[in-house]
C-alpha cells in the first residue's frame, strides 16, 4: 500500500482513487499495483491526489485508510475500485459520511463482477480495470451533494398469503403490539401445510404444529384475518401504501355463524375437492376446506351451487339454526393504510401431466405426491390407509420417483429443495403402514439440513431400495413374467451400470414446486420483478433476502424460490423483523436518487405516465405536466430515456455525469506522457 507521487492538478477537486484486491478476487486477475500506480499518475491531471490499494477495502481498515485521506488530504471526492455496488456501495458511502464528506460525493466501480470474473488474459484485465476506474473519476467530478429523504411510516402492516410462511410473520408482528391484516385468498388460512400428515425429518404430525398457530392468528386482537379474499390494487409507497382488498362474498353471515356444520350435512350437492382433497375426496357445495378451518365459517361455492344455478333448492338456508346463510351476499371492497406489505404467496406444484412418460392421469395407479399426502392423512380420504386407486387393495410394492419436473431442462431447471426428504418420508410410511417393497428412483440425494441425512440413513435401514437414475418411462405393458398387471419402470442404473425394467404395483410422482401461475400478474401489483423461473426477486440472495427493489415491500416463504417449511418459517419471522425495525424508527430514509420533471420543459404528452412501472408519475391537469412523486420514484431511469422534450433528468445519473462516464472508459481526457 503505497501513495503515489502527486501531479500537477489540473483540477479544483482533490479526489481519492482507492483499488482493492479483494483478496484474490480481484488481485489474482487485475494487476492491482499497476492500475493504482496508473490512475495517480496518468489521472492526476483530472484531480486525483491520493492513489492507494489495500488488500480488503471493505474492512475497518480499509475504510479507515478512507477517512484518514479525507480528513488530512482533504479530498473532495472518493472513487473505489472493488465489488459491485449492489454490495458495498453503502459500505463506503457511510465511511465517507463519517469523515464529513457527503455520500454521495463516493462513486464505487465494479472491477471484480465487471473485471476480474470475466477475463482470463490479466493484461487485458488490467488495461480494462484501468478503463472503469479512469470512468468513475471522470463521472464523480460531476456529483453533486445530496440529502436522503426521510418518510414516516404508518405502523399497520399487511400480509398477503396465509400459509405457514405469512402466519409467523402475522403473529411476530402481532405479538410486538403491531396491527396486521392478513389476507388469504382461500377460505381458511393454513395453505399447503394443512394437507399434510407428517412432517420431515422428524415426523410430527403437521396438523398439530400448524393448528394452534392458525388458531392464534385467528383469534388474535392485531390481526384481522381477511379470508376469500385478494388484494386487487396497490398505491402509494413505503410508509403510505394504500391497499384495496376484495372481500369475496362467502354467502353467510359471519356474525351470525356458529360453525355448527349443519348446512354442510344437509347439502345435497357433492362436488369433487380438487383443492384441498387433490380430487381423491369429495366436498358440498356449501363447505369448509377442512374440520380445523380458520375461520370457522363455510363458504358457499356459486358454481355449484344448485341455487345459484337452477334458483332451486336452498336446504341450507332453510335448514341453518341461526338464519346465517344469505344468498344475496355481495363481493366487498375494502380499503385499508399500511406502510409495509409482506408477501408470502407461496407456490404451486408441479403438474406431473406433462410429464406424458410417466403415465399420470392416464395410469390408474401414478399418483403425485400431494394425492399420496391425503392418502397418509388420518383425516384424508381413505383415513390414512395407502392403497390403489379402487380405495380398497393395499399395494405390495411401490415406486417413488423424484424430481418429477425439477432438475429437468424441459420443465424447470432448478432443484424443488424439499423432493428427497418428501420421497423418503413417503418411503418410511409405506414402510411403517404396508410393509411392501420400496423402490427410490433418485437423481442425487440432498439431504443437507439439520437431521435429515440422519432420517435419510434410517430409512436405508428400513429396506428401502435406491436406484440411482432419472426413470425414463412408466408403462402397464408387460414384456416380461411377473409384469403382468403391474406398473413397470423403465430406468438406467448408473451404479449397477444397466438398463432395469421393475415392476411395481405403485408409482408416486415426488413433484417439484413452482411459482404460482399469477405471480407475474401478482408482481405487477405490488411493483416486484420475477426471476425467469417466475419466482419473486429479492433484493440480496445472500445479505438480503426477504427484501426487495421495492421499499416497503418483503417476500417470505416460497415466494422467491422452494424451501421446506423450518425456512420458511425463519424468513417469516426475519421480514416481520426487518418490517418491526422501520415501525419503530417512525421513519425510514430514503435513497435520494430520484427522478425530476423540469415543468418549462414538459410538453404534458404523457408519455412517462404510461412507462413509469413504479407509478411515481402523475399529470397534473391544472398546469398540464407531469410530476414526479419521490418517494414513490425507485430511480430506474425509465422515464429520463423516454422523455422526447428531454424535460426529466435523473438525480445521481445527469446527462454530464453519465456522457462523461462514458468518455472516462475511453480514456479521451487521460493526458498520456
Amino acid at each position: 500500500m503505497t501513495t503515489q507521487p502527486q501531479g500537477p492538478s489540473q483540477s479544483e477537486e482533490k479526489i481519492g482513487v482507492y483499488v482493492c484486491h479483494c483478496g484474490s478476487n480481484i488481485a489474482g486477475t487485475v494487476d492491482v499495483a499497476e492500475v493504482r500506480e496508473w490512475a495517480g499518475q496518468r489521472l492526476a491531471g483530472r484531480g486525483v491526489t491520493v492513489a492507494r490499494d489495500y488488500k480488503f477495502m471493505c474492512s475497518s481498515l480499509g475504510q479507515e485508510l478512507i477517512e484518514k485521506d479525507i480528513k488530512e488530504q482533504g479530498l473532495s471526492r472518493v472513487v473505489v475500485a472493488a465489488c459491485s455496488p449492489h454490495l458495498h456501495e453503502g459500505t463506503f458511502r457511510t465511511a465517507c459520511g463519517r469523515a464529513g464528506l457527503n455520500p454521495y460525493l463516493c462513486e464505487l466501480v465494479s472491477i471484480r463482477e465487471q473485471v476480474s470474473w470475466v477475463h482470463t488474459d490479466k493484461h487485458a484485465a488490467t488495461d480494462k480495470a484501468k478503463a472503469v476506474v479512469s470512468g468513475g473519476v471522470e463521472r464523480v467530478r460531476h456529483h453533486v451533494p445530496l440529502v436522503p429523504l426521510r418518510v414516516a411510516i404508518h405502523p399497520d402492516t399487511l400480509v398477503v398469503g396465509g400459509g405457514i410462511a405469512g402466519i409467523q410473520a402475522a403473529l411476530e408482528l402481532a405479538d410486538a403490539g403491531k396491527k396486521v391484516y392478513l389476507v388469504e385468498r382461500d377460505p381458511s388460512i393454513g395453505g399447503h401445510m394443512a394437507q399434510f400428515d407428517k412432517t420431515f425429518p422428524t415426523l410430527d404430525c403437521a396438523a398439530c404444529i400448524l393448528t394452534p398457530r392458525m388458531v392464534s392468528a385467528g383469534n388474535h386482537p392485531n390481526i384481522t384475518l381477511l379470508t376469500w379474499s385478494e388484494v386487487t390494487e396497490v398505491h402509494g409507497y413505503v410508509g403510505n401504501f394504500t391497499v384495496k382488498i376484495r372481500q369475496r362474498a362467502r354467502h353467510v353471515k359471519t356474525e351470525l355463524c356458529t360453525g355448527c356444520g349443519i348446512c354442510q350435512e344437509k347439502c345435497p350437492k357433492k362436488v369433487i375437492d380438487d383443492v384441498y382433497e387433490a380430487g381423491l375426496g369429495y366436498r358440498k357445495a356449501v363447505y369448509t376446506p377442512f374440520p380445523q378451518a380458520v375461520p370457522k365459517y363455510p363458504v358457499i361455492d356459486v358454481e355449484n351451487c344448485t341455487y345459484f344455478r337452477k334458483g332451486t333448492c336452498r336446504a341450507c338456508e332453510k335448514l341453518c339454526p341461526t338464519g346465517a346463510i344469505d344468498f344475496a351476499q355481495k363481493d366487498e371492497v375494502l380499503t385499508v393504510q399500511v406502510g409495509n406489505i409482506i408477501l408470502a404467496t407461496g407456490y404451486d406444484l408441479f403438474d406431473p401431466q406433462r410429464v406424458t412418460q410417466y403415465g399420470y392421469g392416464r395410469l390408474a395407479n401414478v399418483f403425485t405426491s400431494l394425492e399420496f399426502e391425503r392418502l397418509t392423512n388420518a383425516a384424508g380420504p381413505t383415513n390414512g390407509a395407502i392403497v390403489l386407486r379402487d380405495g380398497k387393495t393395499v399395494p405390495k410394492s411401490v415406486g417413488i420417483i423424484h424430481c418429477v419436473g425439477s432438475r429437468d431442462r424441459n420443465f424447470n431447471n432448478y432443484c424443488s429443495a424439499i423432493c428427497c426428504m418428501q420421497s423418503l418420508k413417503f418411503a418410511h410410511l409405506v414402510k411403517e403402514r404396508t410393509g411392501a417393497t420400496v423402490y427410490n428412483f433418485y437423481i442425487d440425494i440432498r439431504t443437507t439440513a439439520k437431521a435429515y441425512d440422519e432420517f435419510y440413513q434410517r430409512v436405508l435401514e428400513e429396506g428401502t431400495l435406491f436406484v440411482r437414475g432419472r426413470v425414463a418411462e412408466v408403462t402397464d405393458a408387460a414384456r416380461l413374467p411377473g409384469e403382468e398387471g403391474k406398473l413397470i419402470l423403465q430406468v438406467e442404473d448408473t451404479l449397477a451400470g444397466k438398463q432395469r425394467r421393475i415392476p411395481v404395483d405403485k408409482v408416486v410422482l415426488s413433484a417439484g414446486l413452482q411459482p404460482r401461475a399469477d405471480a407475474k400478474a401478482t408482481a405487477q401489483v405490488f411493483g416486484l420483478s420475477c426471476s425467469a423461473d417466475g419466482w419473486f426477486i429479492e433484493k440480496h440472495p445472500k445479505l438480503d433476502p426477504v427484501a426487495t427493489m421495492t421499499e416497503g415491500v418483503f417476500i417470505a416463504g416460497c415466494v422467491s424460490g422452494p424451501k421446506d417449511i423450518p425456512a420458511s418459517v425463519a424468513q417469516g419471522s426475519a421480514a416481520a423483523a426487518r418490517v418491526l425495525s422501520t415501525i419503530d424508527k417512525g421513519e425510514i430514509t430514503l435513497e435520494p436518487v430520484r427522478a425530476s420533471i423540469n415543468a418549462t420543459q414538459c410538453s404534458g404528452c404523457r408519455i412517462c405516465n404510461t412507462l413509469c412501472p413504479f407509478g411515481a408519475i402523475s399529470f397534473l391537469e391544472a398546469d398540464r405536466v407531469s410530476e414526479v412523486n419521490p418517494a414513490l420514484c425507485q430511480g430506474c431511469g425509465t422515464c429520463v430515456a423516454a422523455c422526447p422534450a428531454g424535460a426529466i433528468s435523473g438525480t445521481g445519473f445527469s446527462n454530464d455525469q453519465v456522457l462523461s462516464q462514458i468518455e472516462g472508459l475511453l480514456m479521451l481526457n487521460v493526458a498520456y506522457a
